[in-house]
């Protein structure tokens, strides 16, 4: 895989849209690797009882999701030095066959004098903004 340059970025540059499936053995894979088996993650009668549409994926795996784009940009996932979201919106997914999807695409925002690179992503899933003030910098070669 390519490792990604900073000579070869250029300001407004934006990276590829990357659209991510997103299924109940998702999150029931991803609680047992977490630790996190809150019951809103995997158990629909739990989820509507507190108040949401259905089972939600785990903030942290939405997040996960997004920050595939960066470093399958950047050819390396050791390259990331902050990376931070808030949380706009569930991504709700349905026991069906075929779940739910994340889109994520993002945009160089600046190249940076330290000879780092600030790249802002944009994440929506089910015709919502999912992730909001999600931003990454990162060192390139």
């Amino acid at each position: 895989m390519h490792r990604l340059k900073y000579d070869e970025v250029e300001t407004g540059a934006q990276l590829p849209e990357q659209t991510f499936p997103v299924r109940r053995l998702d999150l029931v894979r991803y609680a047992g690797a977490s630790g996190d088996f809150n019951p809103i993650h995997w158990n629909e009668r739990f989820a509507k009882s507190v108040g949401l549409p259905d089972v939600i994926a785990h903030g942290m795996f939405t997040m996960a999701e997004a920050g595939r784009v960066i470093t399958d940009w950047t050819g390396d996932p050791g390259c990331v030095v902050d990376y931070s979201v808030r949380f706009s919106a569930p991504v709700v997914v349905p026991d069906d066959d075929d779940g739910a999807e994340i889109t994520v695409g993002g945009k160089v925002k600046s190249k940076n004098d330290d000879g780092t690179v600030t790249v802002l992503l944009t994440a929506r899933s089910g015709g919502a903004k999912v992730l909001a003030k999600a931003s990454a910098v990162v060192r390139l070669a």
